[in-house]
């Protein structure tokens, strides 16, 4: 089977992250797409992830609920250790052998990826795919895909998606003014978050 890998904290999930997953199933011909909420994170600091882990794992099963080529996959989540992506990775590989690995990565991971851990060990054990918005100048980002492409003998493509303004961040502060984020996130993900009441100044503070 071909898997794209979506790795993130979700802090919410939102109807952009669904775009991304399902544009690059449809470009690259992907049997599934994994959403791997990330429970312990190297690049961020606990307090920054505001909503607890469970929260975070229902509101990804909630929002792929209904498209059979979503799977929640739960596996960085189970993990008491600071989860690392070639880690990660390696043990998908060794655990399913016959699957070909797409990991989904945003523009700016792209100009990172040197500095992430091990990146040679992660790139042998996946493509990736450097998404950008339609329309932006791609040069840049070509000009560093041949650069780690030749670096790290990788395989490094291109994953054109569909202009969409939406973070996480930024609805977490729709949240704490009071502004709408209908608009933003599936309605199963909006009532869960009404019902629990996610993203309110208290909540943060007690965090």
């Amino acid at each position: 089977m071909k898997i794209g890998i979506m790795g993130g904290t979700f802090d919410p999930i939102h109807k952009g992250h669904l775009m991304l997953g399902e544009y690059a199933r449809e470009l690259f011909a992907l049997d599934e797409i994994w959403f791997m909420p990330n429970g312990n994170p190297p690049h961020k600091l606990n307090e920054n992830i505001e909503s607890q882990t469970n929260h975070r794992v229902e509101m990804v099963k909630r929002a792929i609920e209904g498209n059979a080529g979503f799977v929640l996959q739960l596996y960085e989540v189970n993990r008491k250790e600071v989860n690392y992506s070639y880690k990660t990775m390696e043990h998908f590989k060794e655990v399913y052998p016959d699957n070909k690995f797409y990991f989904i990565i945003g523009a700016d991971s792209l100009f990172a990826l040197e500095r992430w851990v091990h990146p040679e060990r992660l790139l042998k054990t996946c493509i990736i795919l450097a998404a950008y918005r339609d329309g932006k100048d791609t040069k840049e980002m070509e000009a560093q895909i041949q650069y780690l492409n030749e670096k790290f003998d990788a395989d490094i493509r291109l994953l054109n998606t569909p202009n969409v303004d939406i973070s996480s961040s930024e609805i977490r502060r729709r949240m704490k003014s009071g502004e709408s984020i209908e608009d933003l996130v599936p309605e199963s993900v909006y009532s869960y978050i009404q019902s629990e009441q996610l993203f309110k100044d208290d909540e943060n503070e007690s965090v």
